[in-house]
């Protein structure tokens, strides 16, 4: 499973989930300071602006630990209604790229195939995640 948070730019962060790992909130808020960490290094400029974070309802995107981490962090987080599916950006814009990108290929390792999602998403241009940011103002 692969976790990735992007922007109007592009991609800051992908994380591979390990097999027979979970997320859980501890893993998450460790994400989210990595995460913070790629927007200091990759979006220079967003340092003193407010930031506004768009996720799904998962349960381990919910936790109090979580909700504190996007306190500390100053993150503004975008309300994601229940059961609404088609509000999560990244399920119906950019996986939905990779899916046709990835059909049909096989793999003989989750390093060849991080290799390609890598490869994948570096060639996109910028435009691509601009234009995902823009389609979820229709959503």
């Amino acid at each position: 499973m692969a976790l990735v948070f992007w922007d109007a730019k592009g991609i800051l962060l992908i994380d591979y989930l390990q097999k027979g790992k979970t997320i859980n909130s501890e893993y998450y808020c460790s994400l989210l300071n990595q995460l913070d960490e790629k927007i200091r290094e990759k979006r220079p400029g967003l340092q003193h602006k407010q930031i506004i974070f768009h996720q799904n309802n998962s349960p381990a995107h919910k936790g109090v630990e979580i909700m504190t981490k996007f306190n500390e962090l100053k993150y503004e987080l975008l309300e994601h209604l229940p059961y609404s599916p088609d509000l999560a950006s990244s399920d119906y814009y950019l996986f939905r790229n990779l899916k046709q990108f990835l059909r049909g290929k096989r793999f003989s390792s989750n390093e060849e195939a991080i290799t390609a999602v890598d490869g994948y998403f570096a060639e996109l241009p910028e435009s691509h995640y601009s234009d995902g940011i823009k389609l979820l103002e229709d959503h």
